[in-house]
């Protein structure tokens, strides 16, 4: 029993899944947070090219 509960303290292989999807989770942020901004800046610029032609 103890070599089982040693063995399941051990396993370090839970913690390296956890710290790979904390990675994804900070990266996915910052590309939503780039595509948003870029998104406004785009919408804007169309908007003065559209009302410049009419």
């Amino acid at each position: 029993m103890r070599q089982l509960i040693s063995r399941f303290l051990g396993n370090e292989s839970g913690a390296t899944a956890i710290e790979y999807c904390l990675i994804a989770m900070g990266i996915s942020i910052v590309i939503v947070a780039a595509v948003n901004s870029l998104g406004s800046g785009l919408n804007s610029r169309f908007t003065s090219i559209s009302s410049s032609l009419k």
